[in-house]
C-alpha cells in the first residue's frame, strides 16, 4: 500500500485549523482598502480556512487595551509576480503557494540559469530559512511554485527561488514522480483557458509500534527547517466552456517509483481540506455551480 502507516484523513482529522480567522480577515482587509500589487490582485480563488467568515467585528474601544502592544502574529500573505504565498514562520516554509497557469506564463525566454536560491528578506530573520540550512542536509530546495512555470518573464520566475517558496524535498521526489506532476500541470494549461495551482506541505500522522498516532517530521539546518512528510497539489482548470474541473493530488516526500501513473495519487480534495485545515470547494463553488472533481475512479 503506497501510503503505509501515513494516515491521509477521511472524516477524521483536522490539521492547522488555527490559520483561519487572521488570514481571511487581512484578505479581506487587503481587498477592500488597497491595491495589493502582484498576483493576489488577479487571482479569483485564493484557499482560506472559512467559507463562511465574513469581515471581523470591530474591537470594541474597552478592549483595545489588549492590543496595546500589537499582536505577536498574523498571517504571512506574500504577493509576487508568479504566486501568492502564505507563510508559516514555524516550519520555515510555505502553508500554500498558489499560482495561475495559461499558454502566456508558460511561454519566454527567461533563463533558469540566470536564477539563484534565496533567502527572503521579507520574513523576520528569526523565522526564515537559508541556504546553509540546505546545504549537506541530503534534502533538494523543491519549489513549490515551480521555476518553469514562469517563462513569462525573467522577474516571475526569479521569485520562485525565494526560500520562501522552497521545502525540504527528497531529491529522487524533486526530480522524478513530483516533477512529472509539474509537467503534467503546463500539460493541462496549454489545452485549458487557466489552470490555477495551489501547493503545500503535509505533515500527516502515522502508526508507530505501540498503536498510537504520532506526527513526526524531521528538521534541518541551525533554523530547523522543517521536512513535510507529504506534499500537496491542487489543480483548478477552468475550461473555454465554463466548466470548472478539480484535480487534487498527495505525494509521500519520499523516493517514488516515476513509472507509477500520476493517476495512482489523486486523492479526494476533502482529504487534503481535512489534512491541510485550508478549504477549497466552497470558495470555488462561490464562483460556479460547474464543478467536476477528478478522482482515480472517474478519470478521464
Amino acid at each position: 500500500m503506497l501510503w503505509g502507516r501515513w494516515l491521509l484523513p477521511g472524516a477524521s482529522l483536522a490539521v492547522g485549523a488555527g490559520l483561519g480567522a487572521a488570514l481571511s480577515a487581512r484578505w479581506q482587509r487587503g481587498a477592500a482598502d488597497t491595491e495589493v500589487p502582484g498576483l493576489l490582485c488577479r487571482l479569483p480563488v485564493v484557499p482560506v480556512v472559512s467559507a463562511d467568515s465574513s469581515a471581523p467585528a470591530p474591537i470594541e474601544p474597552a478592549r483595545t487595551e489588549l492590543t496595546k502592544y500589537g499582536l505577536p502574529g498574523l498571517a504571512q500573505l506574500r504577493s509576487r509576480e508568479s504566486y501568492v504565498l502564505c507563510y508559516d514562520p514555524r516550519s520555515r516554509s510555505a502553508l500554500w503557494v498558489i499560482e495561475q497557469l495559461n499558454k502566456e506564463t508558460l511561454s519566454g525566454t527567461s533563463d533558469r540559469s540566470s536564477c539563484d536560491f534565496q533567502e527572503d528578506d521579507s520574513v523576520h530573520e528569526y523565522h526564515r530559512a537559508t541556504n546553509a540550512d540546505y546545504r549537506g542536509s541530503g534534502f533538494d530546495r523543491g519549489h513549490l511554485a515551480a521555476a518553469a512555470n514562469h517563462k513569462w518573464s525573467q522577474k516571475a520566475m526569479r521569485d520562485t527561488f525565494y526560500l520562501s517558496n522552497v521545502a525540504p524535498q527528497v531529491p529522487h521526489l524533486n526530480q522524478n514522480a513530483w516533477n512529472n506532476l509539474e509537467k503534467y500541470s503546463r500539460s493541462l494549461a496549454r489545452n485549458n483557458k487557466n489552470v490555477y495551482v495551489c501547493t503545500g506541505p503535509l505533515y500527516l500522522p502515522r502508526m508507530e509500534a505501540d498503536g498510537k498516532m504520532y506526527v513526526k517530521y524531521q528538521v534541518i539546518g541551525k533554523n530547523n527547517v522543517a521536512v513535510p512528510t507529504h506534499f500537496f497539489k491542487v489543480l483548478i482548470l477552468e475550461k473555454e466552456s465554463g466548466e470548472i474541473e478539480l484535480r487534487s493530488y498527495v505525494m509521500p516526500n519520499s523516493p517514488v517509483d516515476e513509472k507509477i501513473p500520476l493517476e495512482r495519487f489523486l486523492v479526494p480534495i476533502e482529504s487534503i481540506e481535512r489534512a491541510s485545515g485550508l478549504l477549497f470547494v466552497p470558495n470555488i463553488l462561490k464562483r460556479t455551480s460547474s464543478l467536476k472533481a477528478i478522482t482515480a475512479g472517474n478519470k478521464r
